[in-house]
């Protein structure tokens, strides 16, 4: 299907990219979720608080009310779940931290708790695909928490708040349930229909082919996992399953797919109107399995170790030099090298570079509105709020824009607790960002990840079985539906896989060289044998039999 040329092995890339680190990109489909779930979050509990004349507990209520910017990508069904375990482990977080705090004075061992604290976040995070914001707000929150006055008996109350505005922020992402129930389905179906229409663009062989159908089967994985994390089968469900199937069989077959058909029926998905029918023969509709269940959490935790050590120096390291500089507030170095952790260098490096410029531009926007949020109690809440709702509307276009409303925001939040003087703020923030952007960058060049080049490997392994196993069913003369369906579906998510494993390894620096013609011809016989599996299954036009064959063959 692809007519790209296999490459020989390549060592792994040196250089840092700066050209487009700072470009914006679309903003979200959905931003508007997430910023107005955190505003309806935050807002009830800060201004009740503020009336009350108790402006010094809006930090814990705000801890809870964060927890709504999470999942909003998820069915309800699931979203309940993954909300609860995130009220969970913000609750878990500012327990320790808050206990923590309320033991010992010493800031040495706090920025130490908050770096091992970090590194749990991250590695939880990561292992549960939690999803956007991730570790970072979770590590911001305990890690105010460490630096913030307290005692024992101070506690209980202070982890009542923050339970008690965590269960709010709960009702507020569950609510939309009430309007459109498989709102987050049909976004998903939507997406990966809209992303086999760009590879149908391409034809399988045109500029950007390759991005394109990575993104596209990408797309098509994150709709089957959507689907298949909901309750019991539904009409509305079966309708998007089918629709999912045509994205798969585009992505298979490329040239043969009508990518205005396509559009048309992913924009057919908004709102709470019928889903349109795929048109799908039997042999395709009986037996509509979905992706293999996730590796249980222990063994989506064993590769994520380089990352959470990474996380833990760089935050340790991080949060010592700030100490080490006079800084009062050193769990702004901390957050600043927790957040810049990624997939690998290369996304590492880039991240660190749009904190710093976010947040040096953030501290000048916060130079402007202080006046304002100075005003009073009530002033400075609707700031935050406003501060909130921004850094959802942007971040989703860079990272860097986001932090330009994060950074001002953080900044006030400090404000709760007694007005503070915005020039030695300021200062604060710049060099704690950039001592937490050079020494967490530093880590993660000390700690390198050698185990990508086995996972290369491994990826290679599982698509080669993959595609085997289809061959040998594409075969025999009657394989059984719902066998050669369990087949392609396995077969495409092993390609999905094997594109992501590559891509995340080809971002590490000091490692052996990447298997990377391999990693090609493992990609184009995999989707030869993809096209002919859907071929087989009637859900492409019939060609002679005997180049159908020569599709499976590798």
């Amino acid at each position: 299907m692809s007519s790209a040329t296999p490459t020989s092995a390549t060592p792994p890339a040196r250089r840092l990219p700066l050209a487009g680190v700072l470009r914006l990109g679309r903003p979200s489909e959905i931003w508007f979720k997430p910023a107005l779930s955190v505003v309806a979050s935050i807002a009830p509990p800060a201004l009740t608080l503020s009336a009350l004349g108790r402006t010094d507990l809006v930090m814990y209520a705000m801890a809870g009310s964060l927890c709504a910017l999470y999942a909003h990508n998820r069915p309800y069904a699931a979203r309940a779940g993954v909300l609860a375990r995130v009220v969970l482990g913000m609750l878990g977080g500012v327990t320790v931290a808050l206990v923590a705090a309320s033991l010992t004075g010493s800031a040495v061992v706090l920025v130490t708790v908050g770096a091992l604290l970090a590194a749990a976040q991250k590695a939880l995070c990561d292992a549960t695909r939690v999803g956007p914001p991730g570790n970072v707000v979770l590590t911001f929150v305990s890690s105010a928490s460490l630096f913030a006055p307290q005692t024992l008996g101070q506690v209980p109350g202070h982890l009542a708040l923050t339970a008690a505005t965590g269960a709010w922020a709960w009702l507020v992402c569950m609510a939309p349930a009430l309007l459109r129930p498989h709102g987050p389905e049909r976004r998903a179906t939507a997406a990966a229909l809209k992303a086999a229409a760009w590879y149908a663009d391409t034809g399988g062989t045109g500029e950007g082919h390759a991005r394109a159908r990575a993104a596209g089967y990408a797309a098509v994985q994150a709709a089957w996992q959507s689907l298949l994390s909901t309750s019991a089968p539904s009409r509305t469900r079966r309708g998007l399953e089918r629709l999912v199937v045509r994205a798969e069989v585009a992505l298979a077959a490329p040239a043969e797919a009508d990518a205005g058909r396509l559009r048309a029926w992913a924009g057919s998905l908004r709102g709470t109107g019928p889903v349109p029918r795929a048109g799908l023969p039997d042999a395709g509709v009986d037996e509509l399995l979905g992706v293999d269940a996730a590796r249980p959490l222990w063994a989506r935790l064993g590769p994520l170790t380089p990352l959470a050590v990474r996380t833990a120096l760089g935050c340790a390291l991080a949060g010592y030099a700030s100490l080490a500089l006079g800084i009062g507030r050193p769990y702004w170095a901390l957050v600043t090298a927790a957040s810049l952790y990624q997939a690998n260098l290369a996304l590492t490096w880039s991240r660190a570079v749009q904190r710093v410029v976010g947040n040096v531009v953030g501290v000048l926007v916060f130079l402007a509105v202080v006046p304002l949020a100075h005003l009073g109690p009530v002033a400075l809440v609707l700031c935050c709020l406003a501060f909130s709702f921004g850094a959802e509307v942007l971040i989703s276009r860079n990272y860097w824009l986001g932090s330009v409303c994060v950074t001002p925001m953080a900044l006030l939040i400090t404000e709760f607790a007694g007005h503070q003087e915005p020039g030695a703020l300021m200062t604060e923030r710049v060099v704690d960002t950039v001592v937490g952007a050079l020494v967490g960058f530093a880590a993660a060049l000390a700690v390198t990840n050698r185990r990508t080049g086995d996972r290369v490997e491994r990826a290679l392994t599982a698509a080669d079985r993959a595609r085997e196993h289809a061959a040998r069913l594409l075969a025999e003369l009657d394989p059984g539906t719902a066998a050669l369906q369990s087949a392609r579906r396995g077969l495409a998510v092993a390609l999905a896989e094997l594109r992501a494993t590559a891509d995340a390894a080809a971002g590490e620096w000091r490692q052996r060289a990447l298997p990377q013609e391999r990693v090609v011809l493992a990609e184009q016989s995999g989707h030869r044998t993809l096209a002919a599996t859907a071929r087989r299954q009637g859900l492409l036009p019939d060609r002679d039999p005997a180049s159908e064959t020569e599709d499976a063959r590798p």
